[in-house]
């Protein structure tokens, strides 16, 4: 299989013993032959300033072994194209993906992968991690670890509960856990003070803590067609949800609502707020 390095990625060469040696960075695009039980080409491209590696390849049985040798690789994107059927898709992440300490961003999204192996914690480096549409039912509490990570894509796994490991990451701004089959949020979401955007529609939400409510920082939150029948009594101190006139920001539908009623959540925080300090009243009185 052939491969492509271009900008500030390191070039590799075939020596006559059989190894890899890695040639000093190079700006001029150079062809990479990397042997993987096929003869397909992959691509390995870099944007400006970024060390970027793309894989894939119709016959591709693995992910080359070579590629870990890349210590200063930053981008590494492993997801499938659309031709999907002609694809490999992988069944599980290797464990040397903990050699290359230097990645920001990892994609491995629609893949086969079940689980995430525990070395995932040592990318200390890491921004951004896409795991979407893969068969993932938990995550590694080494996951947690991950203290740069800003941006996390879970949507379209086997996720029942929202790994708690997740509320361990302090600098998490955006979290995607949509289309799976989460019944339950645990309390720790509070931890995530920084969370902008949070995408929960298409689970099995039957309720969500009052912990979400102490998320001042959020601007998005998406909630629809879930099993909720009611709000925690603080959700419209939410107060930077901004529903506007699309209310794009923050949605109920699918829901069986109850308390409040779809009617009150349509007209924002303000209206919640209102909901419910009118029912105390009430129930005060």
């Amino acid at each position: 299989m052939q491969g492509i390095v271009t900008d500030c990625l390191r070039s590799t060469s075939h020596c006559s013993d059989g190894t890899w040696m890695q040639s000093p960075l190079s700006s001029v695009p150079v062809r990479v032959p990397i042997h993987s039980g096929g003869t397909s080409q992959s691509m390995i491209r870099s944007k400006k300033g970024k060390k970027k590696l793309k894989i894939s390849g119709r016959e591709l049985v693995s992910v080359p072994p070579q590629v870990f040798g890349l210590d200063q690789l930053q981008v590494l994107e492993m997801s499938p194209e659309r031709e999907s059927c002609l694809r490999y898709r992988m069944e599980l992440l290797p464990q040397e993906i903990s050699r290359l300490r230097n990645l920001t961003c990892l994609y491995v999204d629609s893949n086969n992968l079940k689980k995430i192996p525990a070395e995932i914690g040592t990318l200390s480096c890491l921004e951004s991690l896409t795991l979407s549409n893969n068969h993932l039912s938990s995550l590694p509490a080494e996951i947690g670890a991950l203290q740069r990570l800003h941006s996390l894509h879970l949507a379209n796994n086997s996720l029942t509960e929202l790994p708690a490991p997740l509320c361990q990451l302090r600098s998490l701004t955006f979290l995607d856990v949509s289309d799976n089959k989460i019944v339950t949020i645990p309390s720790s979401i509070r931890y995530l003070e920084k969370l902008e955007t949070l995408l929960l529609l298409f689970n099995s939400l039957e309720s969500l803590p009052e912990d979400v409510c102490v998320l001042r920082n959020l601007r998005t939150l998406w909630l629809g067609n879930n099993q909720l029948q009611s709000l925690p009594a603080a959700f419209g101190e939410l107060v930077n949800l901004d529903w506007g006139y699309n209310h794009c920001s923050c949605n109920f539908e699918g829901n069986p609502l109850e308390s409040p009623p779809p009617e009150v959540c349509s007209r924002g925080p303000e209206g919640i707020r209102d909901y419910f300090l009118s029912l105390h009243r009430i129930r005060r009185d």
